[in-house]
């Protein structure tokens, strides 16, 4: 599996947030307390990153990531009773969009924290 020590040191950051923080806060709240660990993992993560959508070579859209982790795995966070399938979905875009390799769905509104992993089956190397 690629990237599965950075993974399993992102989840662990996740885990660490969630039994700090608990449940309830908003998705934000999550976002930042989790750029505050992986910071301190030693880990280089940026958040709301801005990423363009292009179709036929032409700029459609934009995008915000909400966290990427050392240019290598987008992570998508909710702060919801339960996943659903559109949130799947936007993390699978994110992934096409900007070409990352591995996107992590992580929700925080569980007792729990859920989390699901995605390769990106669009990947092409630059």
């Amino acid at each position: 599996m690629i990237f599965e020590d950075l993974t399993r040191e992102i989840l662990g950051c996740c885990f660490e947030v969630s039994n700090e923080l608990g449940i309830g806060f908003s998705e934000e709240v999550y976002e930042k307390s989790l750029m505050v660990a992986l910071h301190q993992k030693g880990l280089e993560a940026q958040r709301q990153v801005e990423i363009n959508v292009f179709f036929r070579g032409e700029k459609v859209g934009t995008f915000y990531a909400d966290v990427i982790v050392e240019g290598k795995i987008i992570l998508e966070l909710k702060a919801v009773t339960s996943l659903i399938n559109a949130h799947t979905a936007q993390l699978l875009n994110y992934l096409k969009a900007s070409n990352l390799q591995v996107g992590l769905l992580i929700n925080f509104g569980n007792t729990k924290v859920e989390h699901r992993r995605y390769d990106n089956r669009f990947h092409q190397q630059r």
